[in-house]
């Protein structure tokens, strides 16, 4: 499909002028309603829907009347969708009533977050909307009826009746759009406040970085409920009046070639993704599939949501140049929920900006230049500039001055990109949200990032507050100590320090736990026993891999003369090797779930078979395909093993599912191995999805 396929070109919409998403659409419904707006393609291969401004103002209009029906003007909901165009329609009918939406990742059956339990109550939502299939689901998680109160909304259930009709007024500028909870810590969520005012300025600024127009075609494979996904994923595309491809999260985890085949298929100009999304193209799309694309279409390949690395810009624009792909394309950006999305931008069609610090220099806050090759030279990029009203100022975080050109300092920024504070917290607010330097300029919102500016470009080089980041996602690191420590009798509470470290130009995360006096003399058995009932508990409850799990001695963990943990020197002494430990378990590196794994196995090799002969055949396949997955040994694997405790996470257990849905030629659920949390269930599973599943159309390929 080309550009000259759309209908309706011409864009004389103001959308700079207006001022809400809601006067934008409402002006497009009116004066270009079969216009295409959205494509929806979860999984690459075919397209579930098309929709037009026309059917989008529709079906925005008659959710917005049957909420006026159940809540006012102020209320807050819960928006829990996978991404797709039901999405799309609640929360553009929560902007039409006058809702304040917080868009969630759907709850797993079986799973009790205390995240969106806190979430639910610091923000004291009404409403929860979402599919109607979903609702039993929802009901059972969040206790609905059982003590809380909340009004349960499917709005796939809502008639599309003509004569229901939303009746109501345009939001103020000023007035709430929607919160966005921040990955913060999950006893103490925070819900930034984004304006509708926020939303026009945001949408226009990353337009004019990014050389959007009516024109452009844009691809998104980004969650809704994270700020990138939701903002410059679907809402930039609205504001601008060009059509944007939409695909899943979990599927593009599963098969990272589909992002790249849609911006190919459809012609797209705009997409981009965190590092790690490029990184995992770079892994895993063979050099046969690659000599299918066409990249020459793609103008800003954006990256972001996590520190850009060099070394990946340098392998994806190396490794797809034969596709067309133009250096020139990539286009290294920083950004933060607090201040709605973007903060700085590159120049379209410029190269990436590169520069080499002194690495250790750098850690101390001092500004060196290096040599590239220079044993102690770090590569840092450039991350755009500030445009129009957005400001970015270096400051001590200590003495609040502006710092030096030779010093790294916290950045802080201003302008109207900046949100209005948290969501019924007046103190967190004053502190992020209304800085002001020792000078008295300001206000100013504060990241917890450090940077520098060099000839106006921005470099990221850390983090003032103690965040882990780990593909795209923000996790505290004291909710993931307090979830690893909880699992057994022998880890001391309150003496354990998380933190990441780089491996292979990727963020693992490592955990150094102390362990009781009356357990220091366990045997190995029992402290890999531990190792792994915490590396399980954090993957079933952020869905991330720990790559080093280190029990260590009582006081091994470095604390404050307050007891009050102190990770970076913990960091330090684990990369010095200064902790004395008493077990490590490490994942291992270099394993890839293509490599061969033994002999093979697919669907004719099990019909015909007695039950528990095809049981085994399969536990046996399995052994060796998660140990390939997450580079334990066959022996670890056991059938009754959990799969958390081997590392395995999201990404991970997408690539799991993949394999298996490919080699089986059967369909499974993204969720398998949550559903089925060992190799003896997911055995089960699959051979009752055999003999109940006719095979499909496709050839089932044989997976090694």
């Amino acid at each position: 499909m080309s550009s000259q396929d759309l209908p309706g070109r011409s864009d004389p919409c103001p959308s700079d002028a207006a001022g809400s998403l809601v006067e934008i659409l409402q002006w497009r419904a009116a004066h270009q309603p079969e216009r295409l707006a959205y494509i929806f393609n979860s999984d690459g291969r075919s397209e579930e829907a098309r929709l037009t401004y026309g059917r989008l103002d529709r079906a925005a209009s008659r959710i917005a009347a049957d909420l006026q029906k159940v809540a006012t003007p102020g209320d807050r909901a819960l928006l829990f969708f996978p991404s797709g165009q039901d999405f799309l329609g609640a929360f553009l009918g929560c902007l039409y009533a006058g809702i304040a939406s917080i868009p969630l990742f759907p709850p797993r059956a079986n799973r009790k977050g205390a995240r969106l339990e806190a979430v639910i109550e610091d923000s004291g939502a009404r409403l929860a909307l979402s599919q109607q299939a979903r609702l039993n689901t929802i009901r059972e998680q969040l206790g609905v009826g059982h003590g809380r109160r909340l009004e349960l909304v499917a709005t796939d259930g809502i008639a599309d009746m003509s004569s229901r009709k939303w009746s109501g007024e345009l939001p103020a500028p000023g007035s709430l759009a929607y919160l966005q909870y921040t990955s913060g810590s999950t006893s103490d969520p925070k819900g930034v406040m984004v304006t509708h005012a926020n939303l026009i300025y945001n949408c226009s600024y990353m337009s004019e970085a990014f050389g959007l127009s009516s024109d452009s075609m844009a691809v998104t494979w980004l969650p809704h409920f994270h700020d990138m996904g939701l903002i410059d994923g679907v809402l930039n595309p609205l504001f601008n009046g060009c059509p944007a491809v939409v695909m899943s999260n979990i599927q593009f985890a599963q098969r990272p070639f589909i992002w790249l085949e849609a911006i190919s298929r459809y012609r797209a100009t705009h997409s981009g993704s965190p590092n790690f999304g490029f990184d995992l193209c770079i892994r895993k799309i063979k050099p046969e599939q690659r000599d299918e694309l066409d990249l020459s279409c793609w103008d800003v390949a954006y990256s972001g949501a996590e520190p850009v690395r060099s070394e990946t810009l340098d392998q994806f624009a190396e490794y797809f140049a034969p596709c067309g792909l133009r250096r020139q394309t990539l286009f290294p950006g920083y950004g933060l929920a607090e201040a709605t999305l973007m903060v700085t931008g590159g120049t379209k069609g410029e190269l990436p900006i590169v520069i080499h610090m002194d690495g250790p220099a750098l850690d101390q806050g001092r500004l060196i230049p290096a040599v590239a090759g220079e044993a102690k030279a770090r590569p840092v990029v450039g991350c755009g500039h500030v445009r129009r009203e957005t400001k970015v100022a270096i400051v001590d975080p200590e003495t609040l001055r502006r710092c030096s050109a030779d010093r790294l300092g916290e950045i802080w920024v201003s302008g109207p990109t900046v949100a209005e504070g948290y969501w019924q917290r007046p103190d967190a607010t004053e502190e992020a949200f209304r800085a002001y330097t020792a000078a008295g300029e300001g206000p100013f919102m504060r990241t917890g990032d450090l940077g520098f500016l060099q000839d106006g470009e921005l470099f990221i080089a850390g983090r003032l507050k103690d965040l882990i980041i780990v593909r795209g996602g923000n996790f505290y690191p004291q909710d993931i100590e307090w979830v690893a420590e909880s699992v057994h009798p022998a880890l001391r509470p309150a003496r354990a320090a998380a933190f990441s470290i780089d491996v292979d130009n990727e963020e693992r995360l490592v955990i150094v736990q102390e362990v009781e006096r009356e357990y220091r003399r366990s045997s190995p058995e029992e402290l890999q026993a531990m190792a792994a009932l915490m590396r399980q508990a954090v993957a079933e409850e952020f869905e991330i891999e720990t790559f080093i799990v280190l029990l260590v001695q009582p006081s091994g963990v470095p604390t404050t003369s307050s007891g009050k943990v102190q990770r970076r020197e913990c960091r330090a002494m684990f990369l010095e090797g200064g902790l004395e430990v008493l077990w490590e378990s490490r994942i291992a590196r270099g394993s890839d779930a293509s490599a061969p794994v033994g002999p093979m196995l697919n669907r004719r090799d099990l019909v015909g078979l007695r039950p528990g002969e095809a049981r085994r055949k399969l536990i046996a396949f399995l052994r060796r395909q998660v140990a390939a997955v997450t580079g334990a040994s066959e022996n670890e694997v056991l059938p009754d093993t959990p799969l958390g405790s081997l590392g395995i996470d999201s990404l991970k257990a997408g690539e799991l599912t993949s394999e298996l849905e490919q080699g089986f030629d059967i369909d499974l659920p993204s969720t398998l191995v949550w559903n089925f949390p060992t190799i003896a269930q997911i055995a089960e599973h699959i051979a009752l999805q055999i003999q109940s599943q006719p095979a499909h159309a496709r050839v089932a390929a044989k997976i090694t």
